[in-house]
């Protein structure tokens, strides 16, 4: 494996994939770059691929046809736990917005959570379970890092406290993130598509959202109302 973070890229080389007993391609054709310190988005309606892209990244399943590389490389050609050693998969306290939860837990980082496991111990809310979940990937500190929904169970606050110190958060470290809501993708350099199992559009936020006839300018106008100022 690669010995620096700064050697890592990975490369989806048209990477098509079908599941078991399909009659029908969950991916096509996906040509797809990471390039280091990059955050992207992947976004698209349920059914749309996204899910199946990032269990291949993730070489839960090997594609159909094509390639995924890293550093050149085929990823079967590598011991999968070393591999996936460079990913953060699971979503610092403080840096996620738990602070002042934290502080006020009885025993600290020692509490421990949901009375199912401890008699004493403390219920959280979902939104504090996703703030918790987040610390989790980035105490790791691998050089990729996939957040699946990371702010689904957040109010709209939460939210904005999470992406506004996004880039502090996330650091040099390369981003994924997979998300219905697509007040993620501003912040985001790069944003995929997806449509039918393919990368319809690829671009950033600002470009992708003056296409008026793409999807994502689709996407985007319909949930307008929750971003406008």
């Amino acid at each position: 494996m690669p010995g620096s973070d700064n050697e890592y890229e990975i490369e989806f080389r048209d990477v098509s994939f079908q599941y078991p007993g399909s009659d029908t391609c969950a991916l096509r054709h996906i040509n797809l770059k990471f390039r280091v310190g990059e955050r992207l988005a992947v976004v698209g309606m349920n059914g749309s691929g996204k899910t199946t892209f990032i269990k291949l990244l993730c070489h839960l399943y090997d594609p159909t046809e094509g390639e995924i590389l890293l550093n050149g490389i085929d990823i079967r050609k590598y011991d999968y736990e070393e591999y996936m050693k460079i990913f953060s998969v699971e979503a610092c306290l403080d840096a996620a917005g738990f602070v002042n939860r934290r502080t006020s837990m009885p025993d600290g980082l020692k509490t421990c959570l949901y009375k199912d496991f401890e008699e004493n111990g403390v219920e959280i809310s979902g939104g504090e379970a996703q703030k918790i979940a987040l610390a989790r990937a980035l105490y790791k500190d691998a050089p990729f890092i996939v957040l699946d929904e990371p702010t689904a169970a957040l109010d709209p606050i939460a939210e904005s406290e999470i992406y506004s110190k996004f880039n502090d958060i996330v650091g040099n470290r390369t981003a994924i993130y997979i998300s219905h809501r697509l007040s993620s993708c501003r912040f985001c350099d790069e944003i995929a598509v997806f449509e039918n199992g393919q990368i319809v559009q690829l671009g950033s936020h600002e470009e992708l959202a003056a296409d008026t006839g793409g999807k994502y300018h689709e996407l985007w106008n319909a949930q307008a109302q929750y971003y406008n100022n």
